[in-house]
């Protein structure tokens, strides 16, 4: 008997009476492969009517931030109320009107064809006009550092439409405030799970972004993010990488004084230098043996992981 497909649509809104109606009017009513399509509404704290506009297009599920916690928060605890729906493949998209909803076919044809577990969309930002130059090369840059930080070929690592088989979304444990889909893109790629890229442009801009006020904010939060995200899985490349570093520095001292006492005969000179080389060599030590514990703690989390994954799928009553 052919198991019945639901799809959950998210949209994380925060004060979006005015673009709304654009996102829900264009949602398909019917994707073929897929037996029901619900949307789940994250309000992060809207002033204004984002709530009742979604109510008046048959929006019936619902998620409430009494205050605004942010793009990332949002996503978190969607995720989750997804799941608990009993979501078999989970789109997010936002309430801006940025994303062309009536392409969610094509976002979510790599998962019922059982070729992806995650599918993030290209938004081409290189031919996106109101993009400006720096903005374009931030993005270009980001992205590389992400993928050498992942080891993914992703163009966008921070397109947020994107769609999730139910097992993908479950394995995912975002943490960090900011910059939810750069993390989750370095989880996923870590968890190695099957990412699949769509190409799909996006709608005319309509307002400004409100995840960050400048293109440098942006930077510096996402940067943090990729740093965490990569010690957390990483550490030992981090820190062997610095002790190696540190190793060949402090030993500098030592073979120039050996050479200069090999050559001139006199011990007692340069000796301030092998301080320096002692200095370095510690830190070496320091930073090898911190990266003997970061990597027992990376064991610790991916155990815990695995150990979440089971209470997920139990709590939320997983098909499989």
């Amino acid at each position: 008997m052919k198991q019945s497909i639901k799809l959950v649509i998210m949209i994380p809104c925060l004060n979006e009476e005015d673009t709304l109606p654009l996102v829900l009017k264009t949602i398909p009513k019917k994707i073929k492969g897929i037996d029901k399509i619900e949307i789940l509404l994250i309000d992060d704290g809207s002033t204004d009517k984002t709530v009742e506009v979604a109510k008046s297009f048959g929006v019936k599920h619902f998620l409430y931030h009494n205050r605004n916690q942010g793009l990332s928060r949002s996503f978190r605890h969607g995720l989750n109320k997804a799941l608990e729906m009993g979501a078999d493949i989970i789109v997010l998209t936002e309430g801006d009107n940025q994303y062309k909803q009536e392409k969610i076919p094509e976002l979510i044809k790599p998962i019922l064809e059982g070729r992806a577990d995650v599918v993030i969309s290209d938004r081409m930002t290189q031919t996106i006009d109101h993009f400006s130059r720096r903005k374009k090369l931030f993005q270009k840059l980001g992205t590389w550092v992400l993928n050498k930080a992942a080891g993914s070929n992703v163009p966008d690592a921070i397109s947020g439409f994107r769609a999730y088989t139910r097992q993908a979304a479950i394995q995912l444990n975002p943490v960090a405030d900011y910059s939810w889909a750069t993390e989750t893109t370095l989880q996923a790629a870590n968890k190695k799970q099957s990412i699949v890229i769509v190409p799909i442009e996006t709608n005319p801009k309509l307002r400004e972004s409100r995840q960050f006020k400048s293109s440098w904010q942006h930077i510096r939060r996402s940067s943090v993010t990729i740093v965490r995200a990569y010690l957390m899985y990483k550490p030992y490349a981090v820190f062997l990488t610095f002790g190696i570093f540190f190793l060949i520095v402090g030993g500098i001292p030592f073979i120039r004084y050996l050479v200069y006492f090999a050559v001139y005969k006199k011990p007692g000179q340069h000796l301030q230098s092998l301080i320096v080389g002692v200095v370095f060599l510690i830190a070496s030590f320091i930073s090898f043996s911190l990266g003997v514990i970061a990597d027992l703690v990376r064991i610790n989390r991916i155990l815990a992981e695995d150990s979440l994954e089971l209470i997920k799928k139990y709590v939320y009553k997983d098909k499989d």
